[in-house]
């Protein structure tokens, strides 16, 4: 007697041959991956990789060249940024793009009012992130520029968090911190994770991004040259030979036809 079959989880996030770049400049070449509910998908790779332009485009915030990216099914290759926050997107840029001279509170209630929530609904959501976030919590009315490095990077995650995105996309949010502090963010993307979130992580911290992975994608001049399951890269030297342009050829397991 065999056991229950189990039904396929379609993508949260799909990216297809993905192309774009910034006037003559081409950035993004053909870059493929997804993202599932509750998974995350680390994007690796050195200066320069097009692992920033990747999110940008994803995110609405660069105008996409070629390619599909489709959201809970949908295509919205098209679609304008804030509808498809609307939809359920939410990225944190890198660099810790806050408000220095607003409280951390005053920080959060404009990341709700951007996401369109009403005021009346706000005080759950603050709950909710300072439940997530006791750090914020206790500082709730101290100017941002008066917090730690990673108290602003927890800021600005919290900002994205308010409306509950189904995705969150991460742009290098442990640049600049103490690893103690990097730990405890990779920690929290963790958590998001088993609460159903799809995340999708770009990082230059190789390890703290392999530990929390399911999946991983590795760009080089704006093409994946490495499509695997974080679980099938047992040692950093399969990246090491992707990050110096010895692996040429995605996962075999990856739908991804690799680089033209």
């Amino acid at each position: 007697m065999t056991g229950p079959v189990e039904v396929p989880v379609a993508p949260l996030l799909e990216v297809r041959n993905l192309a774009a770049g910034y006037g003559d400049i081409r950035a993004v070449w053909d870059v493929s991956l997804t993202v599932h509910p509750g998974k995350l998908t680390a994007i690796l790779g050195r200066n320069g990789a097009g692992k920033t332009s990747t999110l940008r485009v994803i995110a609405g915030l660069t105008k996409i060249g070629g390619g599909s990216i489709s959201f809970r099914e949908e295509d919205i290759s098209g679609l304008q940024t804030h509808r498809r926050v609307v939809k359920g997107m939410a990225l944190v840029q890198d660099g810790k793009r806050v408000f220095h001279r607003l409280t951390v509170e005053e920080n959060l209630f404009l990341g709700g009012y951007t996401l369109g929530i009403r005021r009346r609904k706000m005080p759950a959501h603050l709950t909710r992130i300072y439940d997530m976030f006791p750090a914020l919590g206790e500082r709730r009315r101290v100017v941002v520029g008066q917090l730690s490095g990673g108290q602003q990077q927890m800021v600005a995650i919290g900002q994205a968090l308010m409306a509950e995105p189904s995705l969150l996309m991460l742009d290098e949010p442990s640049g600049g911190l103490a690893p103690a502090i990097v730990d405890e963010v990779m920690s929290i993307l963790v958590n998001l994770k088993k609460a159903g979130m799809g995340v999708l992580l770009v990082e230059q911290q190789v390890e703290a991004a392999i530990e929390v992975a399911d999946h991983v994608v590795v760009l080089e001049i704006g093409r994946v040259i490495l499509d695997s399951p974080a679980r099938e890269i047992v040692d950093l030297d399969v990246l090491k030979e992707a990050y110096f342009g010895k692996a040429r050829v995605t996962n075999e397991s990856s739908d991804n036809d690799g680089p033209r």
